[in-house]
């Protein structure tokens, strides 16, 4: 693999070198879930969204930065059409090693064997309970009975590395955790807990809602059995894991509340309407659509995209600021930014 040059490293002003880009194909969601979406919704004009080629071409110059791992999000990135073909078309970028997808899993069974085929690596899907009741009750969706059959598809087709996102909320969702882990533990799958963000839509967030990974630990070693650290395979990676000491499968922990992964956070993101931005809790936007849709020769528009992208990693921050007084909720919630 060719590495870029050190001086066209996409190196911020702490040291952090960014390698990894989320990119968000819709603000659509087939569900409603409380921490991310409002129940009623009016989502963007589909022309503000950034077309496949579009999308592609931004990589383009970005892998010549040093990007080397894509994640694409949503809102649901199941519902946008084809969405095949915009990963085989990112799968052919010189460069990009690794393509990953999340999903709630909703529309998985039917597109599990055509994301495969077309160069997807790795898939994670959301799942906060195997109870129809809760899931419904987070979700203000039917659909759980769709999720584990998508699992079952994407097993099938021949995923191998698939994980299993579920959120903690306190006072919600502690009865959900031991099922889950036992579920992903016979099935294979790499379970992840997240800790509540305030990234809700309806600005609901409050830290006494927050069940941290060390209570979510506690009731899983107390429960099921010990956990032992792994060893990390991905210094950028925001979950922190832990194999079971029986053999028996790993679970990780995404504690950016109460155990921030600032100092080693190595990622951009590009939403659904053409916007980079350099932190999920960025206040400011670059406005890639702009450039894209400039009319300007090709060599001029992945000259400004370079330029932008640099001028992005060196505003980034130190940390997010979760928990100080300087902190300041997005103006979007995450479905408009992308998970």
């Amino acid at each position: 693999m060719i590495q870029p040059a050190k001086e066209d490293r996409l190196v911020d002003a702490f040291g952090r070198v960014h390698t990894d880009l989320r990119i968000s194909v819709t603000d659509r969601c087939n569900l409603r879930c409380t921490y991310c979406m409002p129940l009623e919704v009016v989502f963007r004009p589909r022309d503000e969204l950034l077309s496949y080629e579009e999308i592609t071409g931004a990589v383009r110059v970005a892998a010549r930065f040093g990007i080397r791992t894509l994640r694409l999000t949503g809102g649901e990135p199941l519902v946008r059409s084809d969405i095949d073909e915009l990963v085989r078309q990112l799968a052919v970028v010189p460069g990009i090693d690794d393509i990953a997808l999340t999903t709630n899993g909703l529309l998985l069974a039917e597109q599990a064997e055509p994301l495969r085929r077309a160069g997807l690596h790795r898939l994670n899907v959301s799942l906060d309970s195997l109870r129809d009741q809760m899931f419904e009750a987070i979700a203000r969706r039917r659909g759980l009975d769709r999720v584990l059959n998508g699992l079952s598809a994407a097993k099938a087709a021949g995923f191998r590395r698939i994980r299993i996102n579920a959120v903690s909320i306190r006072g919600l969702t502690e009865d959900e955790i031991v099922p889950l882990a036992l579920f992903c533990r016979r099935e294979g799958f790499h379970l992840r807990f997240i800790e509540f963000m305030p990234l809700d839509a309806e600005a609901g967030w409050s830290d006494r809602q927050v069940l941290s990974g060390a209570d979510v630990r506690d009731i899983l070693t107390r429960n099921i059995g010990p956990l032992v650290a792994a060893s990390r395979r991905d210094a950028g990676q925001p979950a922190i894991d832990y194999d079971w000491v029986d053999g028996e499968g790993r679970v990780g922990f995404i504690d950016p509340v109460t155990n921030p992964f600032c100092d080693r956070c190595d990622r951009l993101r590009l939403t659904a309407d053409g916007q980079f931005r350099n932190c999920l809790f960025s206040s400011v936007e670059w406005d890639a659509r702009g450039v894209l849709r400039s009319g300007d020769e090709p060599d001029e528009i992945d000259a400004r995209l370079a330029e932008m992208l640099r001028e992005c990693v060196a505003a980034k921050k130190q940390a997010h600021g979760i928990g100080s007084s300087t902190f300041a909720r997005p103006q979007r919630a995450m479905y408009e930014i992308g998970g």
